[in-house]
């Protein structure tokens, strides 16, 4: 039988995922990804975490500011808006919604 493919259950959360890491604080790409993949998202690509980002920009999730760096280009730092903030709350209540009734299936004995 061929194992689960956790890249397509993580497509699903990646909104939830980004805003959650930018709730904390303020990032720029790369910072983001390196965030991600400290917090365990190592399957996560690149174009997924970027794409994501541009998104949720153009949603009114996020804003954007541009800050100098002393080792590069300027950087381009993401911010919740408030409205990020509200999806980010919605999207938490429904996740802890769904795990809580996925817990129950699972703990559900099996007959046979």
């Amino acid at each position: 039988m061929d194992s689960v493919d956790r890249s397509q259950l993580l497509k699903g959360l990646l909104d939830i995922i980004v805003l959650r890491v930018l709730d904390r604080q303020d990032g720029y790409g790369y910072e983001i990804l390196n965030r991600l993949r400290a917090a365990g998202f190592d399957e996560l690509g690149d174009a997924s975490v970027y794409g994501t980002l541009r998104r949720l920009y153009r949603a009114g999730y996020l804003s954007t500011y541009v800050q100098p760096s002393e080792s590069g280009p300027h950087r381009k730092y993401y911010s919740l808006t408030e409205p990020g903030r509200k999806y980010l709350r919605q999207a938490r209540e429904a996740w802890e919604d769904v795990s809580a009734k996925m817990r129950v299936l699972f703990d559900v004995p099996t007959k046979g």
